[in-house]
This record gives structure tokens, sequence and C-alpha cells, in this order.
């Protein structure tokens, strides 16, 4: 990603916080194998400060969308208490194989990680796992497929992910709790971060990426070229 790429991403800029529309594909932070992360790309929105910005949460490799960043240590720790606290309002679109049963509700179920040779994943484990609350709705159909807006109530390592392939609709694309086959149908649309006390909230929006439009589409949302 070139600095100029990076740039056009900024979705949110002030002296505190930035917004990103993260690409899918690309990790946020260096893995065990190496490559190409998107921190190292950190150094290009210093915009004059001494010190690159840093995250503030975490978004999946292969989710695009929405990803917040603080400034400097102050701006870190007063959003890290936000996500902290639920206090951060999170909109994610996803498509998925399948229609729930429900047009809109909760999903409660716990989860827990686990990791067998092929592979560590995160499944739902009532005894042992931790609390996990996302809310849904289904805003449009088609072909066999769903729009869901899901507002994740916790912050669990693939939360959405596993909480819909329990509902049976796994997200389209997901090689881990569905059939895989593509790119992951998953963006993080939107933020609203309460984190002014005498001001509206900081709020940013990131638009459909390509991978998505078609099936999006498909099911009555934003095509090629939409918001």
């Amino acid at each position: 990603m070139t600095p100029a790429e990076l740039l056009s991403r900024l979705l949110f800029r002030d002296g505190l916080i930035l917004i990103l529309d993260k690409p899918a594909g690309l990790p946020v932070h260096a893995g065990p194998g190496g490559g190409e992360n998107l921190e190292q790309h950190f150094v290009h929105l210093r915009f004059g400060l001494p010190h690159s910005p840093a995250l503030a949460h975490r978004l999946d490799r292969d989710t695009s969308g929405c990803l917040v960043l603080g400034r400097h240590r102050k701006a870190l720790s007063r959003l890290g208490k936000l996500f902290q606290s639920g206090r951060v309002e999170k909109t994610y679109w996803a498509i998925t194989e399948g229609i729930p049963a429900a047009r809109e509700g909760r999903i409660a179920l716990p989860l827990a990680k686990e990791t067998p040779k092929s592979g560590w994943k995160m499944v739902v484990d009532r005894d042992k796992g931790q609390a996990a609350v996302t809310d849904y709705r289904v805003l449009g159909t088609g072909d066999g497929k769903a729009w869901i807006e899901c507002h994740p109530r916790t912050g669990r390592t693939h939360q959405i992910r596993v909480h819909l392939a329990a509902l049976g609709c796994p997200v389209l694309g997901d090689p881990v709790y569905g059939a895989g086959g593509g790119p992951l149908h998953l963006h993080s649309r939107a933020v609203e971060l309460p984190f002014y006390p005498k001001r509206p909230p900081v709020t940013a929006e990131a638009p459909v990426p390509a991978h998505m439009q078609t099936a999006l589409a498909a099911c009555g949302g934003p095509g090629e070229g939409g918001a």
C-alpha cells in the first residue's frame, strides 16, 4: 500500500483520532509469519506529530471497513475505555449463506477459543466461554442469501462470524465457519464514538468494498458504485 492509497482511505481526522477504511485481506498488525500489515504504514499518518498513531481496537485480516486509531497515549487510553465499556456503537454489514428464521433478534452465545491440530477457531461454549452478544436485523434477501446489519455488544474474536454461523447463516466466503470459496463478506460499515463530553459523537461510515457489491445488490443493497 502506497502512502497515497493509505491517505485516500482516511474517513476521519482530528487532533486525537483517525478512522481508516481498512482494506480486506490486509492484517492490522504483524503475525508470526511476517508479511505486509497495516500498522507498518502508520508512519505516514503522523501529520506532524512525533509518533505514529496506534490501534484502538482490531479487525480481522479479511474484514474491511472502519478502524479507529489514537494519535497519542492519552487518546488511546480514552478510546480503550470506550471500547471496553461497550460505549462505542459499531455497525457491521454481512452477506450470509442462508436467511435467518427471525428477521431480527439478539444472539447471546458465549465463545471460547479452541485449538485443534487444523488451527485455532472460536466455538460456542456455554460452560467455559466468555459472554458474547450480537444484535442483528435482516436488511434484505436474494438468491438464498441475506444482507444483515449486526451490532456487536461485546468484542470477542470472530464474534459476528461465529454467531451468524450459529444461526445457520455463515458469512459468505468464510473459510473457518462457513464454506469459504471466496473473499469474506463482512464489512465494518460505521462507527460512533462518544469521545468528547460536550460535543456530538465522532462518526464515520466506510463505503462498500468492491468484493461485496454484487452480492449486496442481489439482496437489495447498494451495488456497484453504491455508498
